[in-house]
Order: structure tokens, then C-alpha cells, then sequence
């Protein structure tokens, strides 16, 4: 899937923590209906064969709003569930490696926090980078943060789009404006909320503002 750097405006990463009696794939559509743009799905504990169960039922739902769908850090599930990319930390499979594995018409992020990570992770084939935390953040607890120097200093040293993720809010979302950021991914600010459908039509109302739009 081709995307454009528009559809990272409002990039929401699932989080199981606010399910209560909902299912992952009932509050990623209620966040994509509110105007969600981009959906990431995150699972650190899920066993192997619900994590791909339900990566094919968001693909799934994606597909038919048209927004991209990836997975975090696992690229067989990816493949298997036929997803529209990958998104790696620092830590997990290089961007090369992963281009590699998925070819050239998948979508790559890469997590990154100084100019020097990002310049690599372009020239290894990232079509997006992620930026963070921008500000301090409860859903990743060894999350360091990036200053808006440093997110200013990112944007300005590649030419793949940036997005900034970490402890943003509709409360500070604003402070943002400036940075060369082309959208925000937030996990909390969606996710936690008792309305998320709403959340989401405010945040990409607040994000439009910020960036100008």
C-alpha cells in the first residue's frame, strides 16, 4: 500500500490496558471513525495465534476505511496477516532487514530519537520515522524523552515524513506547531478515553490546528 504523508495525521497505536468489557477491534473502529488515520497494532503479551487472529480482523476493518494498517516489532505476524507494514524500535529488526523480508511495497516506520537514527533509518528503506517520547508518558515506562530541539533537528535532517508520539494530548498538543511534524501517534489520548470516537474527531481537529491545516 502506497500512503501518503497525510494519512499519518492521527496515527493510533491499540493499547489492551482500557478494554474492559470491549474488544481491540471495537475501539480501533470507534477511534477510526472519529477520524484515526493510520492504525498501528501493538501486543507485548499476546500468544502468537490471537495476536494474528486479531491482526487479520483490524487489517480487516482498515481496509474498508482506507486507512493503513502495521504491526509493531513483528514481522512475521505482519506477513501472515497481510498487514500493510511494520513499525521497529532501535532495538528490534533493522529497517534493511525488514525491507528485505517484506519488499518494497510495504510500509517501514522506525522509532527513532536523534538525527543520526533517522538519517540511517532512511537511507535503509523507512518511509516514516516516529519521534519520542515528546513528552513524558505513562504507556511506555523506558520511554526517553526527545526535546523539541531534537524533534526540530529530526525533521530537518531526513525527507520521509515525522511523526511525534509520547504524552501528547489535546492539552499540549499545541506546542507541537513548528516542529516540521507532519502528525502525531498517541496511544492514551485515544484509548483511555471513556468516549473514543470523540477523542479522536478532537485531537485531529486540535492536530489540523497545530500543523497549520
Amino acid at each position: 500500500m502506497k500512503f501518503d504523508k497525510k494519512d499519518l495525521l492521527l496515527y493510533a497505536v491499540t493499547d489492551r490496558s482500557w478494554l474492559g468489557e470491549e474488544t481491540l477491534p471495537g475501539q480501533v473502529e470507534r477511534a477510526v471513525k472519529g477520524g484515526a488515520t493510520f492504525v498501528q497494532l501493538r501486543e507485548k503479551e499476546l500468544e502468537e495465534e490471537h495476536f494474528l487472529e486479531e491482526a487479520r480482523e483490524i487489517r480487516k476493518l482498515c481496509r474498508e476505511y482506507r486507512i493503513p494498517f502495521v504491526v509493531n516489532d513483528d514481522v512475521e505476524i505482519a506477513l501472515a496477516a497481510d498487514a500493510d507494514g511494520v513499525h521497529v524500535g532501535q532495538g528490534d529488526m533493522e529497517a534493511g532487514d525488514v525491507r528485505r523480508r517484506l519488499g518494497p511495497d510495504k510500509i517501514i516506520g522506525v522509532s527513532v530519537q536523534t538525527a543520526e537514527q533517522a538519517v540511517l533509518a532512511q537511507e535503509r528503506g523507512a518511509d516514516y520515522l516516529g519521534v519520542g517520547a515528546v513528552f513524558p508518558t505513562g504507556s511506555k515506562a523506558d520511554a526517553q524523552e526527545v526535546s523539541l530541539e531534537t524533534l526540530k533537528e529530526i525533521c530537518g535532517a531526513v525527507d520521509i515524513p515525522v511523526v511525534a508520539i509520547g504524552g501528547i494530548g489535546m492539552d499540549n498538543v499545541g506546542e507541537l506547531s513548528g516542529s516540521g511534524i507532519c502528525g502525531i501517534a498517541v496511544i492514551s489520548a485515544i484509548f483511555a478515553q471513556e468516549d473514543i470516537e470523540g477523542a479522536a474527531r478532537k485531537l485531529k481537529r486540535l492536530t489540523k490546528e497545530m500543523l497549520g491545516d
